[in-house]
């Protein structure tokens, strides 16, 4: 998940340079791989978990990511996917590319000679900008369209309260209506010299949790407005939106108050609520 997104210029391809404190959680989709030889390379999906919307066809990134391997890797195996959802699709919270990058990690684990480390990179980042973060998902300044990562150590668990309105968010709409609200670059900030004082003063968090996209998620899903407001007077000590949305969070002192606000928001109607924390390591 993103804690805070700065949008800081776009390139001359028209792709937004951003920066982002990106953070794993202790919440996450299941992926399961069956591998066999065979002679012609194919891939299929089992999809399990909650209905969260995710597809079957190809828009799946994780049936993507199996095919993409097998054809640069110039590998002739039969895969079977099964894909447990736990987050929801087009959420802000990189679901669908932890998916990918799990499976890429696995089929390199079945077959290590067919790409190297640059070419699974490429493989990850051709896939999507949040993909290569997941191959080594850890505490990391993300620059550019999502390609430099720069580990980051301090970061405390936060205890989390994640809530989507139940409304998906296309990140290319999102960027979209950030383009007509505004055209001006901004000056990178680089990370926080201390992630783990931050972490600890609310006045600091908020600042660094602040998402220059949630006032174009907002226009084009109104419903995060109200969770937001939903979350603040829960108590939260502060309130993120997680990357293009409409995922958002508050942070809680503990685990304990994270799940007595998880337990009241679960009241509104039609949205998904979580308790989650953020972890050190992948």
């Amino acid at each position: 998940m993103n804690l805070g997104l700065r949008i800081v210029g776009r390139r001359a391809d028209g792709h937004h340079r951003l920066e982002s404190l990106f953070a794993p959680l202790d919440l996450a989709d299941g992926v399961a791989l069956h591998v066999e030889s065979a002679s012609a390379a194919s891939v299929s999906l089992q999809l399990a978990g909650e209905d969260l919307g995710a597809p079957t066809d190809e828009s799946n990134l994780a049936l993507r990511a199996a095919r993409a391997f097998l054809e640069r890797g110039g590998v002739a195996a039969r895969v079977e996917i099964g894909l447990t959802k736990r987050t929801p699709v087009a959420a802000g919270l990189g679901g669908g590319s932890s998916d990918a990058a799990t499976v890429l990690r696995g089929l390199l684990r079945a077959f290590p000679d067919a790409l190297d480390e640059a070419g699974l990179e490429a493989l990850a980042l051709s896939l999507g900008a949040d993909v290569p973060f997941f191959l080594d998902p850890r505490p990391a300044w993300v620059t550019g369209v999502g390609e430099h990562r720069d580990p980051v150590r301090g970061l405390p668990a936060l205890a989390l309260v994640l809530a989507n309105p139940g409304h998906g968010l296309l990140t290319a709409e999102v960027f979209g209506a950030y383009d007509a609200l505004t055209d001006t670059d901004r000056t990178p900030a680089g990370p926080p010299d201390d992630l783990a004082a931050v972490a600890g003063d609310d006045d600091a968090l908020a600042a660094l949790l602040g998402n220059d996209l949630e006032a174009a998620a907002l226009r084009l899903c109104p419903a995060i407005g109200r969770l937001r407001r939903a979350l603040e007077v829960s108590g939260a000590r502060a309130v993120g939106m997680s990357g293009s949305g409409a995922t958002l969070f508050g942070v809680f002192t503990d685990r304990d108050a994270a799940e007595a606000a998880a337990a009241g928001l679960e009241r509104v109607g039609g949205a998904w609520i979580r308790v989650a924390a953020t972890r050190e390591c992948g």
